[in-house]
């Protein structure tokens, strides 16, 4: 019988306990990829708002506990265009609304008509709003089509009223399922005057972008630039908070299923003393004694952990069917979380197992083969 026969023969044995140690690192491994992947989806769905347009960089408020509640004033956006450096600044203002049951996170953004070019928007349809129209509105394409909703149509949005004048698109997801209007307009229905809640900013040709940030962070202590995705904790205590759950929860399923592998293959240890009496006693040397019984671990763990990614695909479609996440959470699988995924599984092997291993490895076989 080959060593690997051995391993899955001697699993198979008892496959009850084995069953449940495995139930337990699954589980653990489904909240581990359920979480990774809900905090990664979020986290792009808040960058790409700020992702919005073809700015170099975004401007937000620091330390805010949600993107969303960025407020940045009139001086603000024009300290940024007085720096040499900057070509242009957008100041958006934005705001989420619920459109109905299938769209509880539509984004309204703000934007002077004269500023939808250097944004990077571009008009598919129809023409841009008025500056001081309070009753127009433009639709990205994508909106446009989910809603059926075309040029000359009339939308409710947040209880008020619009026509749509145009279709638009900007190449980012969310943007083109967003909706436009004037700036004003907006700062009037969210009761927030000369108010913007982000600014995107594009540089001169040449510049340097790097050294721009920091300039205008020293002068600015009270705003923080994004430009990817490391930088967004800056201006988001929410997502931070959520990641730093995911580092703790992880670290508590390594544990967790640590202990269940310890404890199945510690009673496998007592109840197999003579059986590894007799391995020594034929030839069998420590460390492949060792190895046995790591190998043993490993493969409860592995099984476990592929039960584990399976389920934690079906709590991800059941997170899609919460209400308050339709249209905001929108999963994305990085190969990131399922590597976390694996070696977690190989962890909890290792530490679950290594005690027990070097007990066997121990034993000595005469004193293993008196054992009853």
């Amino acid at each position: 019988m080959s060593f690997l026969s051995l391993v899955v023969r001697n699993v198979m044995t008892r496959r009850v306990r084995a069953g449940l140690t495995g139930l337990a690192v699954a589980i653990a491994i489904m909240t581990v990829v359920a979480l990774g992947v809900l905090t990664h989806s979020l986290r792009r769905t808040a960058v790409s708002v700020l992702r919005t347009g073809t700015a170099d960089f975004t401007v937000a408020q620091k330390g805010v506990s949600d993107v969303l509640y960025s407020n940045l004033d009139e001086g603000q956006v024009n300290t940024l265009r007085s720096y040499p450096q900057v070509d242009s600044v957008v100041g958006v203002l934005v705001a989420a609304v619920k459109l109905d049951a299938n769209h509880p996170f539509f984004l309204e953004l703000g934007i002077q008509p004269n500023e939808l070019a250097p944004f990077g928007v571009q008009i598919l349809r129809g023409q841009a709003y008025s500056p001081t129209a309070t009753d127009q509105v433009m639709l990205g394409w994508r909106a446009s089509s989910d809603l059926q909703k075309g040029v000359g149509d009339t939308i409710n949005i947040d209880g008020n009223n619009f026509r749509v004048v145009g279709i638009f698109s900007t190449g980012q997801v969310f943007g083109d399922s967003a909706s436009m209007l004037p700036l004003p307009a907006l700062q009037g229905y969210e009761r927030k005057p000369g108010a913007v809640t982000l600014a995107f900013v594009k540089t001169k040709p040449g510049a340097n972008i790097a050294a721009l940030r920091k300039r205008i962070e020293k002068d600015s202590p009270e705003m923080a630039t994004v430009k990817t995705e490391s930088d967004f904790g800056r201006v988001d205590r929410n997502l931070s908070l959520i990641s730093a759950a995911n580092v703790g929860i992880t670290i508590l399923a390594l544990v967790i299923g640590a202990i269940g592998v310890m404890n199945t293959m510690v009673m496998s240890v007592f109840e197999r003393t003579r059986e590894f009496g007799v391995l020594r006693a034929v030839g069998w040397t420590r460390a492949r004694l060792i190895a046995l019984v790591m190998s043993e671990a490993l493969l409860i763990s592995l099984v476990g952990a592929a039960v584990g990614v399976a389920l934690g695909f079906i709590a991800i479609k059941g997170i899609q069917r919460v209400p308050a996440l339709v249209g905001v959470f929108q999963p994305n699988y990085p190969a990131g979380i399922f590597g976390r995924a694996l070696g977690l599984a190989v962890g909890m092997a290792f530490v679950g197992a290594l005690y027990p291993a070097i007990r066997a490895a121990l034993l000595v076989p005469m004193d293993a083969l008196r054992h009853e």
